[in-house]
């Protein structure tokens, strides 16, 4: 299949320092005619002062149509400079892009809207910017404005808009317009949770129909959840192009270091605070990797100056796609939570059977709560994390990787009924 995005050796250089030239009357005409030499003498200092950077560099890809496509990264490398090439905003430096197909895009609050226009003039506009006729913009306007649920407004110029409103809108017309291909940065975090969840939905709907969608996001579990495959940059190198669960997981393990044990300063303000966080195996040795099959533990080293009745300390456990896949407490049940506790040091240590959790990467995070204050005496967010390793699941026999969260042995039984 013929590729709708190719890339090849593309690159986009900036200069640091550099002055941008501005609009001049004819008066500053004049007067940079007389000022030229001097001008010239302290130019070529700045010029010598000044470097370069590449903010994408010899990036080669193709995209199949269809795709659904992550880029992922941290900040600075180079995604946002990558998409505005590929949209035609910016151009590159060195190297080409190939595109066979209307695009799409949506890189910031108000992508391609006019501020004077109401917000169903702008609709029209975006129709045809990409190259639609007036009656298929018609034919989708009340689609478009439903989505965006901005009914009320539309005819409202969209300068009044709030952010949320302006991003409503302009991925309504992105979505519904039919691009061949949809490109979305970050873009989509202004909106509330609710919104984002039907972006998503719409997204998989688009792709569904045979779009290709490229997605920037710093939501790893959103990647995972719609993209088929995920590129990472770095440096503004793409270091890796694979499906996006590996892609994921290797971006993960390389921003956050693993670690099993964590100490924290003596804060004597505080009634209650968490002093260490550790985690070993059953037989109390340090672990960063440990086999899915054998339980582990978790401990919690704390210093009690006022203990208030009801407190308790819990623990989160999180995945590499940063989802909450199971919470604890020491206290089991309301009437155990009247004991009190003196003023000295405790351990706490909660051991976690095997097989509860699957094979991946996951981040620990304590806290000890009290009922009726606003905020917990003391959290300490992600503080330790750990490799779960597949010790020969069943799955990894047929070179599967586990799909779920969990793989606890359950009961099962079978019996022939004739």
């Amino acid at each position: 299949m013929s590729p709708i995005i190719k890339v090849e050796n593309l690159g986009k250089q900036y200069r640091i320092g550099a002055a941008q030239a501005s609009y001049a009357t004819l008066r500053d005409s004049l007067v940079g005619t007389v000022r030229a030499p001097f001008r010239r003498w302290r130019r070529r200092g700045a010029e010598n002062s000044s470097e370069t950077f590449w903010a994408i560099k010899d990036v080669n890809f193709e995209i199949a149509p269809g795709e659904v496509v992550g880029v992922i990264g941290r900040n600075g490398a180079g995604k946002s400079t990558l998409l505005k090439m590929l949209s035609r905003i910016t151009e590159p430096t060195t190297g080409g892009i190939d595109l066979y197909g209307r695009i799409a895009s949506l890189l910031e609050v108000g992508t391609g809207f006019h501020p004077e226009l109401t917000g169903r003039e702008n609709i029209f506009l975006n129709g045809a910017i990409l190259g639609m006729r007036k009656t298929e913009i018609a034919a989708r306007f009340d689609e478009i404005v439903a989505f965006s649920e901005v009914d009320k407004f539309i005819d409202t110029p969209v300068k009044h808009y709030s952010s949320g409103m302006y991003v409503r809108l302009a991925f309504a017309v992105a979505a519904h317009l039919e691009p061949e291909i949809l490109i979305i940065d970050e873009v989509l975090s202004v909106g509330d949770a609710a919104f984002q969840k039907k972006c998503m939905g719409k997204m998989s709907s688009v792709a569904r129909q045979g779009r290709t969608v490229l997605f920037v996001s710093h939501n790893m579990g959103a990647v995972v959840q719609l993209c088929s495959r995920a590129i990472i940059l770095k440096q503004g190198e793409c270091i890796l192009d694979t499906d996006a669960p590996t892609a994921v997981s290797r971006y993960l393990n390389e921003s956050e270091r693993l670690t099993s044990a964590a100490t924290f300063a003596d804060e004597p303000d505080k009634d209650v605070q968490i002093l260490s966080v550790s985690l070993t195996s059953a037989q109390g040795e340090s672990i960063s990797v440990h086999p899915h099959t054998d339980a582990f533990c978790l401990t919690i080293d704390y210093r009690v100056t006022e203990w208030k009745s009801g407190s308790y300390v819990c623990v989160d456990v999180f995945n590499e796609n940063d989802v909450r896949l199971l919470w604890s407490s020491d206290v089991r049940s309301v009437d155990e939570m009247v004991e009190q506790r003196a003023p000295g040091a405790y351990r706490a240590r909660v051991t976690i059977p095997g097989g509860v959790l699957s094979p991946g990467f996951y981040y620990f995070t304590s806290a000890i709560f009290a009922p009726g204050r606003g905020t917990a005496f003391d959290v300490k967010d992600k503080s330790v994390s750990l490799e779960i390793a597949d010790a020969g699941s069943l799955l990894s026999n047929f070179g599967i990787r586990p799909h779920a969260a969990t793989m606890i042995p359950l009961g099962w039984e079978t019996s022939r009924l004739n």
